[in-house]
């Protein structure tokens, strides 16, 4: 049985010899030519990876993370909370005392204005210009009664 390569060769032909190797012809090397670059002959290719089909795979343990945080926001949220919280206090008290005071001195400032007013319309030469002016007098002996004597408690008692 005859196998390809020997079908197909021709059997008038001669027993084969190996031609002679062609002799190497050496160029002439050129004394300003730079030597090759390293890795000149590498050509990088970028290609492009389309990922929109590609669906993540849900990570069990990312609830549990993400309320873990939640958590560590609410409680460092409590502490500065706790933390600013009495200052912003005593700053707030610090205005309201010094409100305080400022109204503490205008009732005073008018307190005075009403007491040196008391004193000019009390005052005996006042009082007698008022009496004359409403033709009043003064009270005769007889007139005026106590209600409380001093002596006598049974004054102010009630009796059945």
């Amino acid at each position: 049985m005859a196998t390809l390569p020997t079908f197909f060769r021709k059997p008038d032909s001669g027993p084969q010899t190996p031609a002679p190797a062609p002799q190497r012809v050496r160029a002439k090397l050129d004394p300003f030519q730079l030597r090759p670059l390293p890795l000149d002959d590498v050509y990088f290719y970028c290609k492009r990876i389309d990922n929109a089909r590609l669906e993540r795979e849900p990570d069990p343990r990312s609830g549990s993370r993400c309320w873990s945080a939640i958590g560590i926001a609410c409680l460092a949220l409590g502490l500065l909370t706790g933390v600013l919280a009495p200052k912003e206090a005593n700053t707030l008290a610090g205005y309201q005392l010094e409100g305080l005071r400022a109204r503490e001195r205008q009732m005073l400032e008018q307190r005075r204005v009403l007491q040196l007013q008391e004193a000019e319309i009390a005052s005996p030469k006042n009082l007698e210009q008022f009496a004359r002016d409403r033709n009043l007098t003064l009270p005769q002996p007889g007139q005026v009664s106590h209600l409380e004597p001093k002596g006598d408690p049974s004054f102010a008692m009630v009796t059945r």
